[in-house]
């Protein structure tokens, strides 16, 4: 993938550019910020930090917020100056080399008056859709301004979200029908994994819930106030992604309660069968004991029918003890 791709367009026309970042530092300010097109600068990567640099400062952005760029732990705030608008996002995508794990990375937007620029931490692509739709003019995308290709932006990254969470889901359910037919002990490590999945996507939707509250609150010139209502939908989507969140933990956290129980459970129904057999073997234990004394004067050892009447007496007490315990139910299994 070319690391940098320009987007330029308005209602009637669109062109896609695609070179190496040095290409832009020289072009992008003198020729391709016109207030008749809106134009998209999209870095695939980071690597080129030296094109970056000078792209930025052409622009006249701070040498903070340029630094922000490659802060990677930085917390998500959107920073407002008289050109510019600046801010930082996590994106979340399945991974497949790691079910245990998130596939994120940090986006950061860079909004001025009729162009954005989009820094990816790595190559990946989360806009295929906002291509799409600049390409064959779907929706209003091609009528509006660069504030409302920002709102497209920020929607295919909360629309990866959802999909993380549909994955969770797929796994929760497969982990709920494991759990009613299956003993192994290696479901509740699966438990455990969705859970700080979970933990881990929180923490990247919650800060993209306070930027598009920002976004929606904000009082730049360079988001149109008409606007304000997709950021207000922004907003209502993570919301509703982190109610999503918690109700799939507490599902998480009833399975993880279950667990326990059917493990206490089966434990427990061990633990009845060999109290009955101690209860068996208690009493003929005590008769043995008794005939197995050394005095010298037991009437019954001299019996010739001793050894059969004894035998005789264990397996009825044997027996009305088993009669016992099938009328109150104890050899019943749960």
């Amino acid at each position: 993938m070319t690391e940098c791709q320009l987007y330029k367009y308005n209602s009637s026309f669109y062109a896609v550019e695609k070179e190496e970042p040095i290409h832009f530092v020289n072009d992008f300010v003198e020729t391709e910020i016109d207030s008749d097109y809106v134009s998209w600068l999209n870095f695939h990567s980071l690597l080129d930090r030296n094109s970056i640099e000078k792209l930025c400062t052409k622009l006249g952005i701070d040498k903070l917020s340029i630094d922000s760029i490659y802060n990677l732990q930085r917390r998500p705030k959107v920073e407002e100056y008289p050109d510019y608008m600046f801010f930082s996002v996590r994106s979340a995508l399945p991974n497949p080399n790691d079910p245990s794990a998130l596939n994120q990375e940090q986006i950061t937007f860079l909004l001025g008056k009729n162009y954005l620029i989009s820094f990816q931490e790595k190559s990946s692509d989360h806009f295929t859709d906002v291509r799409d739709r600049i390409e064959k003019a779907r929706g209003k995308i091609r009528m509006k301004g660069s504030d409302f290709l920002l709102f497209r932006l920020l929607e295919s990254i909360i629309d990866n979200y959802f999909e993380v969470l549909e994955t969770i889901s797929e796994n929760i359910s497969s982990i709920d029908a494991k759990l009613h037919i299956s003993e192994n002990k290696s479901i509740f490590k699966e438990i455990e994994i969705e859970k700080r999945r979970l933990i881990e996507l929180r923490k990247i939707v919650q800060p993209m819930r306070d930027i598009t509250m920002q976004l929606e609150h904000s009082e730049s010139n360079l988001l149109d106030k008409s606007n304000f209502y997709y950021f207000s939908n922004l907003k209502s989507a993570c919301v509703s992604a982190l109610e999503e969140i918690d109700a799939n933990k507490q599902i998480l956290e009833g399975m993880s309660n279950l667990f326990y129980a059917a493990q206490g459970q089966r434990m427990n129904e061990i633990m009845k069968m060999l109290t009955v057999i101690s209860s068996l073997f208690i009493p003929l234990t005590f008769i043995v004991g008794v005939y197995g004394m050394n005095f010298e004067f037991m009437p019954e050892l001299k019996w010739k029918s001793g050894y059969f009447i004894i035998w005789g007496i264990m397996l009825s007490v044997i027996s009305l003890l088993m009669i016992y315990f099938i009328k109150k139910g104890w050899l019943k299994r749960d």
